[in-house]
């Protein structure tokens, strides 16, 4: 059974864990970018198409970055308001620079032998050790 986070403060590591690859932090960037100006869109021209617009350009690249590139399963289906919340929180620290930052910041804050659940049950490393170690 799937871990139940308690508080976003907990669902981040591990939906950051889900994000290591940066290509796949691009994908979602991408994707939530056109999702964000889909709805722009509608809001400016009311027109629906845009509205219909946002989930699949949203969902689109960011699966594609799971299952594509990082080869898991995207918290969403586990775990959707939170994996929306801390998509935008992902965004807002790409869009300034400081995505990085939080990454080797939660890695310092975990040892070894912390691991998260990932959606799919498998229980995964945060901090690969062995390369860690040279």
């Amino acid at each position: 059974m799937a871990k139940k986070y308690q508080t976003f403060a907990e669902f981040w590591p591990f939906y950051v864990s889900e994000h290591a690859d940066p290509f796949n932090r691009k994908l979602h960037f991408v994707g939530t970018s056109l999702a964000l100006g889909s709805l722009a869109g509608f809001v400016l021209t009311r027109n629906p198409r845009y509205l219909a617009a946002a989930p699949v350009a949203g969902y689109l690249f960011a699966w594609i970055g799971h299952f594509g590139v990082e080869k898991n399963r995207p918290a969403t289906f586990t775990y959707p308001l939170e994996s929306l919340r801390a998509d935008f929180k992902m965004f807002a620290l790409m869009a300034q620079g400081k995505m990085d930052a939080e990454i080797e910041r939660l890695q310092l804050q975990l040892t070894p032998e912390v691991f998260v659940e990932s959606a799919d049950e498998a229980m995964q490393p945060i901090i690969d050790v062995e390369a860690e170690s040279v």
